[in-house]
């Protein structure tokens, strides 16, 4: 993820010590001087992210990451980042909680990404990787992503995820597309042109929900165009188990290992959690009958919820989930579908 951030062009990087996501400023505090970018090891969790505020106001790609407690500690400022309208990219390598918890894997943060965390209505793009390739490979999308909204991306993984290791092969070019003399918007020090202003506070009466319905438009037109995910078997399942993260690598074996013994069965895995692929499960409720979703999660039952919420009650719904650095198992997924006859 660190390099992945540097190749797509960020050289910013404000943060603060939490495990499991240590190794990201490790190799930051060595790579970003290497790249011509700034590191900073903040003196709190607060301070790292109105860090990124600034150096995002300014038209850096800028980047912090945490894990849980620490990423709870930051919901201030990803608001006032929302509200600003800045891109910054934000990693949660989420733990188990709540409070300290342990450092086990965990996705029990997957309300406070998609359900903003911070205050006021306003919504962060949230990305989850299931692989270290594709960890690599959706940095360069979330900064993307983040300039082309102005707005905050989130890229959700987990403990384990963040621990493991695995091939990955990186492209080894820079990616950063040439965008900060495009950024007319930022704080540049005013160069012959009227002064540019960065805020989200306005007290003038009717303002500030003008910006808010700004606002509305450019979320909903998010839900429009960025809905991603990966899909296994869908058109002739019965059964769709929905997974994200590594939660849908262990589920993709149970399904081979369900297909194997002749059950009807798929797999639909939410790359982007917020906006919510919504879409593919509509489809799927109004062309297949009497579908049945199994959602598994290291949680207990967060994304189910979106689940419920784009089929309508059009489909059953049933769920499987630990949490506290419990981790469903492939033993106990296949035994939820076949000893509840799904």
């Amino acid at each position: 993820m660190a390099e992945g951030a540097i190749q797509a062009g960020c050289r910013f990087y404000a943060g603060y010590p939490i495990t499991p996501q240590n190794e990201i400023p490790a190799y930051m505090a060595r790579r970003m001087p290497e790249a011509g970018g700034i590191f900073i090891q903040a003196e709190s969790e607060l301070a790292a992210i109105n860090m990124v505020f600034g150096a995002a106001a300014c038209g850096a790609r800028a980047m912090t990451s945490s894990s849980s407690p620490g990423i709870s500690l930051k919901q201030e400022g990803i608001s006032y980042i929302a509200g600003a309208e800045l891109p910054a990219v934000v990693v949660n390598v989420m733990r188990g909680g709540p409070g300290l918890g342990n450092i086990s894997p965990s996705q029990s943060d997957y309300f406070q990404a998609t359900r903003s965390g911070g205050h006021g209505d306003y919504h962060s793009i949230v990305l989850a990787p299931s692989s270290v390739q594709e960890s690599y490979g959706l940095m360069s999308l979330a900064f993307e992503l983040a300039d082309k909204y102005r707005n905050p991306a989130i890229i959700l993984t987990d403990g384990m995820l963040g621990q493991i290791m695995e091939p990955v092969r990186l492209s080894g070019k820079n990616r950063e597309p040439k965008t900060e003399n495009r950024k007319k918007w930022a704080l540049t020090g005013c160069k012959g042109r009227p002064p540019n202003i960065i805020k989200s506070l306005y007290l003038k009466e009717g303002e500030l929900e003008r910006v808010n319905l700004r606002l509305q438009k450019k979320y909903k037109l998010m839900q429009e165009r960025e809905q991603r995910y990966e899909s296994m078997f869908l058109e002739e399942a019965k059964i769709i188990i929905v997974a994200y993260g590594t939660m849908a690598r262990i589920s993709k074996s149970a399904v081979r290992s369900l297909r194997g013994k002749g059950k009807k069965i798929g797999l639909i895995r939410p790359i982007s959690l917020w906006p919510f692929p919504d879409e593919v499960f509509q489809r799927l409720a109004r062309s297949h009958k009497h579908l049945t979703f199994l959602v598994v999660e290291m949680s207990y039952g967060q994304m189910v919820e979106d689940v419920r919420l784009a089929l309508d009650g059009k489909a059953k719904v049933k769920f499987l989930g630990r949490a506290g650095g419990a981790i469903p198992t492939e033993e106990e997924i296949i035994k939820a579908v076949v000893s509840r006859k799904l």
